[in-house]
């Protein structure tokens, strides 16, 4: 191989006299030269390409830089300063090779771009073989529909807990985002119950029907464990006086989040039940297992749904533990946090669950 320091004279006769309008085919050529020898260039070699052809670069029409970029992209070892600046062109056709496949792009130009340009480039970045949670964090951000579901079906995409969190949250109207979001590997059971939970019903439907056996299991368990699973308790009761006193209540104007917080301190559990039942439009048949289950969840999505305060969910908690059995500190602690956490948008549709699957026997497919 030649020194490097001929290589420059042999490269620049190589344009030098050739006119204006044959400049492509020379670019070309060098261009076919530096892949053919790549393998074998060392960095003073490189160096001299990419001086060359940067010099080249304003001299050449959109196609040929294009042309470019598709020959360089797959390489390791392209040269440096020419992959930077076709990275930034803002023609999707130039940019978008390399924005897929150069490695040589780092993670700091990639947020850089990510954070500027359109939603073509965008799609590009979230189609490379791998993309960190920085630039994932921007993607989220900024992207359209398209651009969220090239990234979601990227097995190569890390995300950040709030860049998944992000991702859910687009999610939550858009059944073929859904989909691909609850298809990914690294979807965790606590993700997969947050993407449930701000689902919309026609989304959350189309989960359940579109996923294989096993992914539909953990749905199902998924959405038992959101809803409350019944607990076999023994205990029966009669609904009919609490009921009446509700009735009572709603028509003189008196049913409230007061008076929700009052029956709860009395441990009136009967009529706490069908207060929240008058009030939230689900049935006592399916708020009362749901109350008496062993979890806080779904106090907390009634409470945050109803527009309650934290006063009245901690009332709540100590009806279903009942007078003998107070709350460990930690615990209602923990639950006080995630109530500020729950979205009211997410407690609603939770709620809204309920009462569908009041008319429904079994809506969501087999359990598991």
């Amino acid at each position: 191989m030649s020194p490097a320091h001929l290589l420059r004279p042999e490269l620049d006769e190589a344009v030098s006299n050739v006119p204006p309008e044959r400049r492509a085919d020379a670019v070309r050529r060098i261009a076919d030269l530096f892949v053919q020898g790549a393998a074998r260039f060392s960095d003073e070699h490189i160096a001299v390409f990419d001086g060359v052809l940067l010099r080249l670069v304003p001299e050449i029409d959109v196609e040929m830089r294009g042309e470019l970029a598709r020959r360089f992209c797959s390489l390791g070892n392209a040269p440096p300063r020419l992959i930077a600046q076709l990275a930034r062109d803002e023609d999707i056709g130039i940019a978008g090779p390399l924005l897929r496949r150069s490695s040589q792009i780092g993670e700091t130009t990639l947020v850089d771009l990510a954070g500027s340009r359109g939603q073509t480039h965008l799609i590009a970045i979230s189609e490379r073989p791998e993309v960190t949670p920085p630039v994932s964090d921007v993607i989220v951000r900024r992207g359209d529909h398209d651009v969220l579901r090239a990234i979601a079906v990227n097995i190569g995409a890390q995300f950040s807990p709030a860049g998944f969190s992000g991702l859910v949250r687009r999610a939550a109207e858009d059944v073929l985002l859904a989909t691909a979001v609850s298809g990914r590997d690294d979807l965790s059971p606590p993700r997969l119950k947050e993407l449930l939970a701000s689902a919309s019903d026609p989304v959350r439907r189309r989960l359940v029907e579109t996923a294989q056996p096993s992914a539909r299991i953990a749905i199902n368990r998924a959405l038992r464990e959101l809803a409350g699973a019944p607990q076999q308790s023994g205990v029966t009761r009669d609904f009919t006086p609490a009921q009446r006193t509700v009735v009572a209540l709603h028509h003189g104007a008196g049913l409230s989040e007061a008076t929700v917080f009052a029956f709860a301190r009395a441990f009136q559990y009967e009529e706490t039940v069908a207060a929240l039942s008058a009030m939230s439009g689900v049935r006592i048949a399916t708020l009362d297992p749901l109350i008496a289950g062993e979890r806080h969840d779904p106090l907390l999505m009634l409470g945050k749904a109803l527009g309650f305060g934290w006063t009245t969910v901690r009332a709540l908690i100590g009806l279903r533990l009942g007078p003998d059995r107070m709350p460990a500190s930690p615990d209602v602690e923990e639950a006080r946090c995630n109530f500020e956490r729950l979205a009211p948008s997410t407690a609603q549709r939770m709620v809204g669950f309920w009462r569908l699957r009041q008319t429904m026997p079994q809506p969501f497919g087999s359990s598991d």
